[in-house]
């Protein structure tokens, strides 16, 4: 064995003991002269046992020991300790040590390679300063860079989002005599990835291809995973046929990209497949899934709501035992909260314990996220009190969630209370938990509150940055001061959020001019809030403006701003300029959704201008964008509006095979439009599909009822009525005081005395009034007992009626009695004293009442009307 290696090993030798090793390296380095020039290959092994030690002074002597060296091997060595230490993280050091042997060998340039490792070190470090100064020095030095060189500074460019000096360098590589390589290429494009610049990472892929350098693995996932994010899936799909020509064969990677963009996209069945696909590794050579991949299609299935599928996948990993990560339980956490299920969640948590999993803040804020949202504060603090009791200190984000949750209720003094005890633990409320409870004042129009809470957030040193503004700016849209929201808008670019003292009173001089405010500046969520606000207003020459403005400070409009324009237009009857924002989202390269062409056809279909929609439709499907219920309830508008009812028809078919499920609004459209037809066995047979899709619905049982007795198809009115009251609908949503009227006139007054008594049995309230015709008609054809009896039943329900009121007071819910909600004029004094005085001429009602209340002994008329101060005070303690 060699001088040196026999050094290094008897330093390794004593590792556990730094003091002995620096000792025997000072004996060493005293030694005779012979072995002095093989130093610089020992000086890595000393330096990285003191640095272990953090033995800082001695790392100090050993550079003056160093420097007292003959001339070559000092600056061998020099370069030797600073490679060292820059590798060890130890940046600061290493370029001081980098002056040292610059002051003192100012003839002899270092190499390329010191130059690289520093570079490299700063890169890490994000230390973009120091590497300017280092290109600068290799250059003045005339240390030509090389490829790994260039590699480095565009990987910095990159990181810092500086794509324009990252592509320039790019350029120079070959000026400089550097050829780029795959790395090279996969650096700038990895950045324009980052960017969300796909047509120039695209470009640049096939500069590469025809450079005749082939990508690798790393380039091809880079590319796919990009155009996966997109939802550009038949993209990532062509650059994987790509790969596999060129013989790389996708990994686990490149397939959790394409099944996380499928799930991101709801399309969690697609990615089930490939999932399946994926462990049936022998049969179709797909790489097997990673514990990644399991997350990915878990966090799918909770996210679309299978929440079967999501439960069956993880008793999957915990039969495989790959369910023993804290992500995992995380994700079922969040998944089964995000659903509502905050019981079982709660079991996991449960569950986590007792399987050895402990839970972390995230754990714990999921759940208190998710109870304090549904309002259940108190449960959430007991959560928060059972992760105080495991050691796991509350941070802002649960102290936020909880103040959220009395936001939500309306508890300002909840909320402040949360404040209070916040800063009593140490947890000092940020920015965004103030912005919680500015929301929650401004909401409420509690200004002078919300004042009160910025000057505190001045004092306490929050910076009111631009999500605070956007909070005020949306307050006065939705308060419609849209003046002072504007000048808010304006000021932000000169002035900040120091604008906000525009407002007035404790808003002035918030912020300093010249400080945090000249950071606050509007962004896409403030033009958004604003044009909004102006369309509604039907201001839309000025949001015009703001948006020519916004584009022109380099805010980028995004599908939203653009929908906002199309609903204002339409909402002014201009379709044709709404047709031409359509196209200018086009040309942008602006994401079109089902929701825009909804914003669109929605104002087609109040102009019926069914053909434009026919035709938007059709550009959709060629587009691949999915028509949604809301998409054909506005065709089956317009075509009913158009008289076309049976054309509307032909869409619910349509709907059914596109696997569109109608809602009520959509027969509601469809039996509405068919009545006014007459075609009133084609609306029956609407009503029974739509009953039998979206249920027995209270409000499409009262609708065709309501239109069958506008076509005075009085039988199937009565005969849908009846199913109605046997399922206990509101009665009063249907016009059954006209059906009795109606079948009275007609003579059929056994038919009309049959509903009165269905009512009765199912135990209604509802207007005694709808006696009258039938006890009339009785009367009429001389059948004296009837209407006497019918009468006595008509007074009768006056006694009945306050027994059925204390019942409803006290909460009785019986759905054989069926108690509803009782109206003011259902069985007040005002009824009653329409029943009494109708002016019909007949005068017969009062007759027939006179007569039974003699035949019943109970005095005068007066006494069958119910007490007036008793019904009021009835409806004072509802």
């Amino acid at each position: 064995m060699d001088p040196t290696a026999k050094i290094i090993k008897a330093l390794e030798n004593n590792t556990t003991n730094p003091s002995l090793s620096w000792k025997l390296f000072k004996y060493l380095i005293s030694s005779p002269s012979s072995i002095k020039f093989s130093f610089h290959f020992v000086i890595p092994t000393i330096t990285q046992i003191l640095i272990r030690a953090e033995m800082f002074q001695e790392m100090d002597q050993l550079h003056k020991l160093l420097l007292h060296l003959p001339p070559d091997v000092c600056r061998l060595s020099l370069i030797s300790l600073t490679q060292t230490t820059a590798r060890s993280g130890l940046l600061d050091k290493a370029l001081s040590l980098f002056q040292s042997l610059r002051r003192n060998f100012p003839t002899e340039p270092p190499s390329i390679r010191l130059y690289n490792v520093l570079i490299e070190s700063s890169v890490k470090l994000n230390q973009s300063g120091n590497v300017s100064d280092l290109y600068k020095d290799m250059l003045v030095a005339g240390v030509p860079p090389e490829t790994y060189t260039f590699n480095l500074l565009i990987s910095l460019f990159c990181d810092l989002g500086r794509l324009e000096n990252a592509r320039n360098l790019f350029d120079k590589m070959s000026l400089k005599g550097c050829k780029p390589n795959e790395y090279s290429f996969g650096i700038l494009i990895g950045g324009y990835c980052k960017e969300g610049l796909g047509t120039e990472a695209s470009q640049l892929f096939n500069d590469m291809r025809n450079s005749g350098c082939l990508p690798n693995r790393v380039i091809y996932n880079t590319l796919i995973s990009y155009f996966c994010r997109e939802c550009n899936i038949k993209e990532a799909n062509r650059l994987e046929e790509n790969m596999i020509k060129d013989g790389i064969f996708p990994d686990v990677v490149t397939y959790n990209s394409k099944i996380s963009a499928l799930c991101s996209m709801a399309k969690v069945i697609e990615a089930s497949r490939l999932f399946l696909d994926m462990q049936k590794k022998d049969e179709l050579g797909l790489p097997e899934p990673n514990i990644i991949t399991f997350n990915i299609m878990l966090e799918g299935f909770y996210k679309v709501g299978m929440l079967l599928e999501a439960e069956d996948l993880v008793e999957t990993m915990k039969r495989d035992g790959i369910f023993t990560k804290l992500e995992s339980y995380n994700i079922r956490l969040s998944g089964l909260v995000r659903n509502g299920k905050l019981l079982e969640a709660r079991l996991v948590l449960k569950d986590m314990f007792e399987t050895g999993i402990t839970p972390n803040i995230y754990s714990y804020n999921i759940l208190i996220d998710g109870l304090c949202k549904e309002g259940l504060v108190s449960d959430a603090r007991s959560v928060m009190d059972l992760m105080r009791n495991n050691g796991i200190s509350p941070d802002t984000v649960t102290y936020s969630a909880l103040l959220h949750g009395h936001c939500t209720k309306g508890k300002i003094l909840g909320a402040n209370s949360v404040l209070n005890e916040m800063v009593q633990y140490g947890c000092f409320p940020n920015s965004f938990t103030c912005n919680i409870l500015l929301q929650s004042l401004w909401r409420e129009g509690r200004i002078s509150e919300a004042e009160i809470l910025l000057q505190r957030m001045y004092e306490r040193g929050h910076s009111l940055d631009t999500v605070t503004c956007n909070i005020v700016v949306d307050g006065l849209c939705k308060s419609e001061k849209l003046d002072e929201a504007i000048m808010i808008v304006d000021g932000m670019w000169t002035r900040g959020s120091a604008s906000l003292g525009d407002l007035g009173n404790s808003f002035v001089g918030l912020v300093d001019n010249t400080n945090n405010g000249k950071k606050c500046v509007p962004d896409l969520i403030t033009y958004s809030t604003l044009i909004n606000g102006l369309c509604k207003a039907g201001r839309l020459d000025e949001a015009k403006k703001k948006f020519v403005e916004m584009k022109a400070k380099n805010v980028s409009p995004d599908s939203v701003v653009y929908e906002t324009f199309i609903h204002g237009f339409c909402n002014q009857g201009k379709i044709s300029s709404a047709i031409r924002v359509l196209r200018d989202m086009e040309k942008k390269g602006c994401k079109l959704s089902t929701q825009t062409y909804n914003s669109l056809i929605s104002g087609l279909s109040s102009e019926q201008k069914t053909d434009a929609i026919y035709d938007l439709m059709k550009e959709m499907e060629m587009k691949g964008i999915s028509p949604d219920v809301f998409t054909y309830n506005n065709l089956i508008s317009s075509l009913c509006e158009g008289g076309r009812a049976t054309d509307a028809t032909s869409v619910l078919d349509k709907m059914l095979k596109n696997h569109v499920f109608p809602n009520v609004s959509s027969f509601k459209l469809l039996i509405s439009a068919l009545c006014k037809t007459r075609y009133y066995r084609e609306a029956q047979e609407v009503f029974d599909i739509g009953l039998s899709i979206c249920g027995h619905k209270e409000s499409l049982y009262g609708l065709i009822v309501n239109e069958l007795l506008a076509g005075r198809e009085l039988s199937e009115a009565k005969g849908i009525l009846g199913s109605a009251i046997d399922r206990g609908f509101d009665v009063e949503v249907f016009s059954y005081r006209d059906l009795i009227k109606d079948l009275c006139k007609e003579g059929k007054f056994v038919e009309a005395r049959k509903i009165l008594d269905k009512l009765i049995e199912k135990g209604y309230d509802f207007d005694p009034a709808s006696f009258i015709p039938v006890i009339e008609g009785l009367g009429k054809e001389g059948n004296k007992h009837e209407a006497d009896k019918l009468a006595k039943t008509m007074m009768g329900m006056d006694s009945e009626g306050r027994k059925d009121r204390k019942l409803y007071q006290k909460g009785f819910n019986d759905k054989k009695l069926n108690i509803r909600k009782l109206k003011k004029d259902g069985y007040g004094g005002n009824q009653w004293h329409t029943i009494l005085h109708r002016d019909d001429g007949s005068g017969l009602a009062v007759r027939v009442l006179k007569r039974v209340q003699k035949g019943w002994g109970q005095g005068s008329i007066s006494n069958v009307q119910p007490q007036k101060k008793e019904f009021l005070d009835y409806w004072e303690d509802t």
